[in-house]
């Protein structure tokens, strides 16, 4: 079993309680089985997420719209769970979904796991997201500084030269600074 899966689970037991249902969630092999708890009226959070990650892990595309809901979630260790599966199950609309939650200012709060979750695809949605969502986050007193210090070290990790202007600009921030020298050294210099 894979050290997220492991998590996922203790986590999901906790929630669960001493439930059947839990465990039969966890032995089965049956991915239609999984699905039909994603589909079924009345069935706990707990219960959703552990299907939808154990359908992303193995690639089935029936897990991909719980799988964004969670990534949007307001709760971290299921975005993160969430951005794990979604990595993993090879979806292509993934990279425009995590786009569209990494720039999206009314859910900026919960922005953190879309944004890593861009870096890890490597799409072609990645810099653009990254650089809308870290412009935004420039502004004066904005509290979503784990967001920002994301974007930083994302656009540093993808090494995209359209990144510079805007590292450059977080050079400003001092709980940036730092991070964005590190992010520029990655680019490569333009002739």
């Amino acid at each position: 079993m894979d050290d997220e899966l492991r998590s996922l689970t203790e986590r999901l037991r906790q929630e669960a309680g001493s439930s059947v249902a839990y465990d039969r969630l966890v032995a089965t092999e049956d991915p239609d089985e999984l699905a039909g708890v994603l589909t079924e009226p009345g069935q706990p959070l707990w219960a959703r997420e552990l299907a939808a990650f154990r359908l992303g892990l193995a690639g089935d595309r029936r897990a991909f719209e719980p799988l964004v809901l969670f990534l949007n979630h307001r709760d971290p260790p299921r975005c993160a769970s969430a951005a794990y599966a979604l990595a993993r199950l090879g979806d292509p609309r993934t990279a425009r979904a995590a786009a569209a939650l990494a720039t999206n200012e009314l859910r900026v709060a919960y922005a953190l796991h879309p944004v890593r979750l861009l870096v890890d695809l490597r799409a072609p949605e990645a810099v653009p997201a990254l650089i809308t969502t870290l412009r935004r986050r420039l502004r004066p007193h904005d509290p979503y500084r784990r967001v920002a210090l994301a974007c930083v070290e994302g656009l540093g990790a993808l090494g995209d030269t359209r990144a510079a202007p805007v590292l450059n600009e977080a050079l400003a921030h001092p709980v940036l600074a730092e991070a964005a020298v590190h992010a520029l050294a990655r680019i490569p210099r333009q002739r």
